[in-house]
């Protein structure tokens, strides 16, 4: 369902910006009822539960919100007894300091008892949040009007979030006010491929370690083998006794299997 209640600061990041291809609004299946009932059809027959995913990274507040307009836009349809269940997909930032926990659970008690329905929600990125990081080294650091480093790493087959979306990945160590600043960038022939500008305390080497920090979800999963570049191995670092284990190594035979 798309409840038409725009709060996302970023149109890509927005299910519900105008002309948005994610959900229905209720003039569209008003719509779509109307001609299903010439033909003796109802185009919600079979559907048990609905659905919508429209806050990215948001407060109770914003999710109260939206639940305002869902109500006011779906609300006979949240009564029909064929509707049993209903997911508020993700974007919840559950687990952020201060987010409002007490409103959230009046907010799922309350839908629950005025539609007779279960709700569910999708926590997904609030429950893995900083929790994976992207070793890279240093290949080499050329000037061109400023100082660049080449990683060995790539924004746009590793971390296409920085390119596509209004996205800047944490590098440890780096500082707004160092001294030292580098234009950071990966192999490919991709002339965009740029990860950004950062600053440093000291200045970099060749051979030194960066670490990308948030890299466990989104990131993980749109990596690519672009211009034949590995995709990162994964680890798993176990802190109580100093262990690193390898998880998966790429393979030259797995680049050639995901061509042919």
């Amino acid at each position: 369902m798309n409840p038409e209640c725009s709060l996302g600061k970023v149109a890509i990041y927005d299910p519900c910006a105008p002309g948005s291809r994610l959900g229905i609004t209720a003039r569209e299946l008003e719509r779509q009822r109307r001609n299903h009932e010439a033909r003796g059809v109802d185009p919600l027959e079979g559907i048990s539960e609905i659905h919508f995913h429209t806050l990215c990274e948001d407060s109770a507040e914003a999710l109260e919100e939206t639940l305002q307009a869902l109500e006011a836009r779906f609300g006979e349809l949240l009564k029909s007894p064929a509707i049993r269940s209903l997911n508020m997909g993700g974007g919840h930032h559950i687990t952020k300091p201060d987010y409002n926990r007490a409103l959230l659970e009046n907010l799922i008690t309350g839908l629950g008892h005025r539609y007779n329905l279960d709700v569910l929600l999708e926590p997904g990125e609030a429950a893995v949040i900083h929790t994976g990081i992207l070793v890279t080294t240093v290949l080499d650091l050329p000037r061109n009007g400023l100082p660049l480093a080449i990683l060995d790493t790539s924004a746009t087959a590793h971390m296409p979030d920085t390119l596509e979306m209004p996205y800047r990945a944490e590098v440890w160590g780096s500082t707004s006010g160092g001294p030292h600043h580098y234009r950071l960038g990966g192999q490919t022939c991709l002339a965009g491929d740029v990860i950004g500008d950062y600053a440093f305390a000291e200045p970099l080497q060749r051979g030194d370690r960066l670490v990308f920090d948030d890299m466990s979800h989104y990131t993980m999963v749109k990596t690519t083998s672009f211009n034949g570049m590995p995709l990162p191995a994964i680890a798993l670092w176990d802190s109580s006794d100093q262990t690193l284990e390898v998880v998966r190594l790429p393979r030259y035979e797995d680049f050639r299997a995901r061509l042919g």
